[in-house]
């Protein structure tokens, strides 16, 4: 499968499941970009018209993207990707906004643990976190039952909870790949290791280039990522580096075994439906805020 990402949907992502019998042959799956990953030289694929394929290209994970709007979405070079295989979890399946709301809670838990406070009704959780209650409770409902009628929710006890569901109990290491000066500002950035994330090293085409801030965490050349990412057991990256080459280092970094990115690089990374990427454009953010404040 592969997963488009578009920023005209603010970075997230959706899977478009490719099956066998939507495709002509392997020639022309190829040149319409309709291919699994490693499938190009395998045999033809049972025939279908093209009517059912062009119809197919234009249901693409239930929305109407049509076959040209996909290769201008895409890299030139999507088709002939060969990603590792990926396993696929057994976990159940949470909405995204609705792990973003967890992250929420957590926090608004860590305020009430450093004020002392070990209870808490669901009412006074979600008013802190800004949503509503039963918004809350249906959140935390995908992880089992929490809480004690008329007393509400045992606050270290739920604040454990959703940091294992999160995988945040213990520190995760975390790879940054391009040190300019936004990767430096990323690297130097403390507050990451109170969130359970330890930036344990960071890779650049320079690695000896002098550069303004002193770090603790040594930069390597990108030669060296493969070997480190296996030896250190990675799973996630930042990456921040030019657009031109953003591709090309994802592609390394899914075939090394990382399964989660947050990219700075303003673009739409091709990657296969396992491979979770969170985009971070700031200049999205701010024509949001332009637009909000026009007068």
């Amino acid at each position: 499968m592969w997963t488009i990402s578009t920023s005209l949907l603010r970075g997230t992502s959706f899977a478009c499941p490719l099956k066998k019998k939507h495709i002509v042959s392997t020639n022309q799956a190829v040149f319409t970009g309709l291919i699994r990953p490693g499938r190009e030289n395998g045999p033809p694929c049972p025939v279908a018209s093209l009517d059912h394929m062009l119809l197919f290209s234009r249901r693409l994970a239930g929305c109407w993207i049509s076959c040209e709007f996909f290769h201008k979405r895409l890299p030139p070079s999507v088709s002939s990707l060969n990603f590792a295989a990926v396993k696929k979890t057994s976990r159940p399946i949470i909405p995204r906004k609705t792990i973003y709301r967890l992250s929420i809670y957590t926090r608004c838990l860590a305020r009430l643990r450093e004020n002392g406070i070990g209870t808490v009704s669901s009412e006074a959780l979600a008013k802190a976190a800004g949503v509503k209650p039963t918004q809350l409770r249906k959140d935390l409902a995908y992880f089992g039952t929490f809480g004690t009628r008329g007393l509400g929710y045992d606050v270290l006890e739920l604040s454990q909870k959703i940091s294992d569901e999160l995988g945040t109990s213990s520190l995760q290491p975390v790879i940054l790949v391009g040190v300019g000066h936004l990767g430096l500002a990323l690297i130097s950035y403390r507050g990451f290791e109170k969130e359970g994330f330890e930036i344990v090293a960071a890779f650049d085409t320079d690695p000896g280039r002098k550069r303004d801030k002193k770090i603790s965490q040594p930069i390597y050349g990108i030669e060296a990522m493969p070997k480190f990412i296996a030896e250190h057991n990675v799973k996630m990256a930042i990456l921040s580096v030019p657009v031109a080459v953003a591709q090309e280092v994802t592609n390394t970094l899914i075939n090394c075994g990382v399964m989660g990115i947050l990219n700075f690089a303003p673009i739409v990374l091709a990657v296969p439906e396992d491979v979770m990427v969170n985009n971070v454009n700031l200049a999205i953010e701010l024509e949001n805020l332009s637009y909000f404040i026009q007068s």
